[in-house]
């Protein structure tokens, strides 16, 4: 009789154990947490058949009330993705969750966390936080990318990026590299999003760290891609079932806003509205198009953040005509975007960027005391490049980076009194350089 239940016991527990492994091999990819308000969280599976996802979750410091998210049958059609909303929430609090696909636990090897925006306001000082961003990580798939030498590699830095431990991470464009085999399709462009998307390295990461995004040309469509790029609805569609944002400003493209304590984001898009580079009829060539121009305008002025940073793929204060920097493509709209900053009497106005392929920070004096800045944060993975890196007049001494490399920004400081500290590392997390800049210095007097 013993040896009969010993046998059913280790039977039960070999099912259960094949069980879990069984979900775990349906996973494709995630879960990853997208972002994040005082209220709600979004969370993101990606699964490789037909199948139905939930997520558990808890308080950290309440693990025995555990809530449930509504459970989503993933569907072909979309890449077998589900966008599982965790609410209501509490704000400035810290949360743990498990995901279960079919009813049956997966079990990870990582941790899985997401946190509320905080509730400050009239309560105390505006919160310290940190954020990672970056931009261009090209991940191989021999059969599909070109001849030669691979274009991809250093792939540990996003476990670097875990390991630095930001609130949350801001993705520059060029996050996915569509190619020829890939963006004349739909089937094509999910392919190579859920191939990105699969990366080991990259789990943990998804795992525990908000993320926000924009998209540049190859997340958009081929290099240099413009608003007559023939896919863009559906790279649009793709690119919004893979990257959620926690609005989407237009129904057009992919504009986004959020914000993190003290700190306003506007999440641009430079590639829906762009003037063809081959019309050069038109005399005041666009990058933004005039509604979304008018929307960061009005978003700017209405803002009280301590930093409002603007956030597109191109570089914006580099004066050089240059390949795609904003003086290149679209001069009279670079312009307005600085006239309009003085005559309105914005401060704390902070540019970040990518696409370039290499890392600096640019500086162009607004006014003899208010400087504004570009971080230019590239590349990942991708390959580097140095093409015209040295002909930037405007680029701060010391910031121009040749190595596959990432930001973390760090925000601290009593709200009358801000720092912003810009910390570049390279793909292994070694300090490369760093810069402190002060709110009150980016001020109008």
């Amino acid at each position: 009789m013993i040896r009969v239940v010993k046998l059913f016991i280790i039977g039960f527990i070999s099912i259960l154990f094949t069980s879990t492994i069984a979900q775990t091999s349906v996973l494709q990819s995630g879960p990853m947490t997208t972002y994040a308000t005082m209220r709600e969280a979004k969370l993101w599976v990606q699964t490789k058949q037909s199948a139905q996802v939930y997520i558990q979750y808890w308080q950290k410091e309440v693990p025995e009330k555990k809530f449930k998210t509504e459970t989503i049958s993933t569907e072909k059609d979309n890449a077998f993705i589900a966008h599982l909303l965790a609410a209501p929430l509490e704000p400035s609090h810290a949360y743990q969750y498990e995901v279960y696909i079919n009813q049956k636990l997966v079990q990870l090897p990582y941790s899985l966390e997401f946190e509320t925006t905080p509730l400050w306001k009239w309560r105390g000082d505006a919160p310290n936080f940190s954020f990672a961003t970056g931009s261009c990580a090209y991940i191989n798939e021999s059969d599909y990318d070109r001849p030669g030498t691979p274009y991809g590699s250093n792939y540990q830095i996003f476990e670097a990026i875990h390991q630095s431990n930001p609130n949350f991470m801001l993705w520059l464009g060029d996050n996915v590299y569509l190619r020829e085999a890939d963006w004349d399709s739909k089937t094509g462009i999910q392919h190579r999003f859920t191939q990105a998307h699969s990366l080991p390295e990259l789990q943990a990461l998804w795992g525990s760290t908000h993320h926000y995004f924009i998209w540049d040309d190859h997340d958009y469509g081929s290099n240099n891609s413009d608003r007559s790029f023939p896919m863009k609805k559906i790279t649009q569609t793709v690119f919004r079932d893979f990257f959620p944002n926690p609005n989407y400003i237009f129904d057009q493209g992919n504009v986004s806003f959020f914000q993190w304590a003290d700190c306003d984001f506007f999440l641009l898009d430079n590639r829906t509205w762009r003037t063809p580079d081959v019309r050069t009829d038109i005399a005041n060539p666009t990058i933004l198009g005039n509604e979304q121009l008018e929307w960061l305008i009005d978003g700017l002025a209405n803002s009280t953040a301590s930093f409002k940073f603007v956030v597109m793929g191109g570089q914006f204060i580099n004066p050089m005509k240059v390949e795609e920097t904003y003086e290149n493509i679209a001069p009279m709209e670079r312009a307005y975007i600085i006239e309009k900053i003085k005559k309105l009497k914005i401060n704390g106005v902070v540019f970040l960027s990518g696409d370039v392929h290499h890392t600096e920070l640019s500086q162009y004096d607004l006014t003899a005391t208010y400087p504004l800045y570009d971080l230019t944060v590239s590349p990942f993975t991708s390959g580097i490049s140095m093409k015209d890196a040295e002909l930037n007049p405007l680029q701060v001494a010391g910031t121009l980076v040749s190595v596959h490399n990432f930001a973390k920004v760090e925000i601290y400081g009593p709200l009358k009194d801000r720092k912003l500290k810009m910390i570049i590392m390279g793909s292994d997390g070694h300090l490369i350089w760093q810069k402190e800049i002060a709110s009150n210095d980016l001020k109008f007097n």
